[in-house]
């Protein structure tokens, strides 16, 4: 791809701070919201900061890593970026949407890049009932909660639950209890990307639950709606001998 103007964006803490003055020093100050590409300074959780900043601008974002997990970023150099950046892989990725309803029957839109997670509230187990494109799949989960993933965040708390890794191009999405207590033997599913999930909860009064679609948080939810929502794009670039896709097959190899 050509490069004309590149803005660039950083976490606020101090190591990515210093590595943007030098970058903007060396490649210009260009606007974030009218360059050509973003380059994101920091870890994984400032790259989602940045997705969701830029959502609307589909506009190609490269991540250099100055934070504590780099899972969606490139390694840092300060030297031949314009190179780089020329030479990158894309990969498109598409969030979640989640609708929620809360207490009143008020309604609540968000996007997750990672995951929607639906967790307990109180020290009482949640009891939801899941539904997949409108068939009861399981009338009640007993649980601490339940998350579905996009392939981009099945190695986040997908995998912290013990849900499988899932592969960028595999277009499927994961389905994971958190800690189960019934049906003990279920395991969670993978499901189509065009699915729709339906989350339910049975005695919501006496067992609240939350709602969480990366940073959006409902308390106190009724019921969820999840689905991929295609029309939204996510513009990642990648360095070609570590791309999303190389990264997620080696995770699975890893100890």
């Amino acid at each position: 791809m050509k490069i004309n103007t590149i803005g660039f964006v950083a976490s606020e803490a101090p190591k990515p701070q210093r590595a943007v003055k030098k970058m903007r020093k060396r490649y210009g100050n260009h606007d974030p919201e009218k360059a050509d590409v973003i380059v994101a300074l920091g870890g994984d959780g400032f790259m989602l900061e940045t997705l969701h900043r830029f959502i609307t601008r589909e506009v190609p974002i490269y991540g250099m890593h100055r934070g504590t997990v780099g899972f969606l970023m490139n390694s840092y150099n300060e030297f031949d970026l314009v190179e780089r950046l020329e030479r990158c892989e894309p990969t498109v990725l598409h969030p979640l949407r989640m609708r929620a309803e809360g207490a009143g029957h008020s309604r609540h839109e968000a996007l997750a890049i990672n995951e929607v997670s639906l967790l307990r509230e109180t020290r009482q187990a949640a009891k939801i009932k899941i539904l997949i494109d409108g068939k009861e799949r399981v009338p009640e989960l007993i649980c601490d909660g339940v998350l579905l993933s996009t392939p981009a965040g099945s190695t986040a708390y997908n995998l912290s639950a013990h849900g499988p890794i899932v592969p960028v191009g595999a277009h499927v999405l994961a389905l994971t209890p958190i800690s189960a207590f019934r049906p003990r033997r279920w395991r969670g599913a993978l499901l189509p990307s065009a699915a729709s999930v339906r989350f339910e909860i049975i005695e919501a009064m006496k067992r609240p639950v939350s709602a969480v679609a990366d940073y959006a948080e409902v308390r106190q939810v009724m019921a969820v709606d999840v689905f991929e929502d295609r029309d939204v794009k996510l513009n990642l670039l990648f360095d070609p001998e570590h791309n999303l896709e190389e990264r997620i097959l080696h995770e699975q190899f890893t100890p």
